[in-house]
């Protein structure tokens, strides 16, 4: 996309959210998750939205398949599972930490070269088990590390400097800001810093969506079908085995999912039929059930979502209510969720 073409950075605002999800226990709303939803059909117009889709924000990991198609696009040989690990936020089972240990040897390069920031694995039960068989934080434990070594097989390949392959200025990064702005179709507004120590970009909720779109709906062999393909076909690689992402990817035919810390997820079906979610508080609870909420307004089949539409609210051991999404996005949604 030329840069005449490219719409103007969304602007930087305090988000017009609405509530989008609802904490229902024996009929009475005890809590609202508050934020943003979009819907876009086939051919890329608003079919749904709620909210605020137009104020900048951050995706956090929901980019990364963007960042995956910058890399491809920059000569990343990957495909598969290891095209698959560098777009992912893995939980850290062994798979993940073997995958990107052979992105690096692939480089000729070590955990060393790593400039993430070293932590325990994501995943929940993984890192219980790290933490009680004594094993330190590290860098390729982190959730990210498989995006990093492969930014630096791509920074290898290219003749690229790799000490700082994170700065805003380096070629790699300029070559993803430049495939973010092509693939949302606006400016950025903001780069900032992410978890992981990458540049993260601040795009709409909705240019958000219309790249994902176009990653999964373009012609195969592309670097966007590619990075699609490889998260379709190892979404345990993209996330973990026990994360509702890969779940909610291996209920929905051909589906794209990828979730990003802060309440955010975007899902895309391989017409182009798309949507993206950020809960404001940043809370899962609410995410995955809006998604899939979102999800049945864009045509999904309802069946398909039903271990998403929310987990259960216990009193004394007993099931009193649910997360739910709110009627303005759920049609079916009822005011009792016990």
């Amino acid at each position: 996309m030329n840069d005449h073409t490219l719409a103007d950075a969304p602007v930087i605002r305090e988000p017009l959210h609405a509530p989008v999800a609802h904490l229902v226990r024996a009929g009475v709303v005890e809590g609202i998750h508050y934020g943003s939803v979009v819907v876009l059909g086939a051919d890329g117009h608003v079919e749904f939205q709620l909210g605020d889709i137009e104020a900048a924000f951050y995706p956090r990991s929901a980019l990364k398949p963007v960042q995956a198609v910058a890399m491809v696009r920059a000569g990343l040989p990957l495909d598969g599972e290891l095209l698959s690990l560098a777009a992912a936020s893995h939980s850290g089972e062994e798979r993940h930490l073997d995958g990107a240990r052979r992105i690096l040897d692939l480089a000729g390069l070590t955990e060393a070269d790593l400039r993430n920031t070293p932590d325990l694995p994501y995943g929940r039960a993984v890192r219980d088990a790290w933490i009680r068989d004594g094993r330190p934080a590290s860098r390729l434990a982190q959730n990210c590390s498989g995006k990093h070594a492969a930014m630096l097989y791509t920074c290898r390949l290219n003749g690229w400097s790799l000490h700082d392959y994170l700065d805003p200025s380096h070629p790699l990064q300029r070559a993803v800001a430049e495939i973010a702005e092509d693939l949302t179709g606006q400016r950025i507004a903001q780069v900032t810093v992410d978890g992981c120590g990458a540049p993260l970009f601040s795009v709409s909720l909705h240019g958000l969506a219309r790249a994902v779109a176009g990653i999964t709906a373009s012609a195969p062999g592309t670097p966007e079908a590619r990075v699609a393909d490889a998260m379709r076909e190892h979404a345990e690689m993209a996330s973990g085995a026990d994360r509702d992402v890969a779940a909610l990817m291996r209920a929905v035919p051909g589906l794209l999912a990828k979730d990003g810390f802060e309440g955010v997820e975007v899902a895309a079906l391989p017409d182009g039929r798309v949507v993206a979610v950020k809960i404001a508080d940043g809370a899962d609870r609410a995410r995955v059930p809006v998604a899939a909420a979102a999800l049945a307004r864009a045509g999904v089949d309802a069946s398909l979502l039903t271990a998403f539409s929310g987990e259960a609210l216990l009193g004394g051991g007993r099931r009193v209510g649910a997360v739910r999404a709110v009627r303005a996005l759920d049609p079916l949604a009822v005011g009792s969720a016990a």
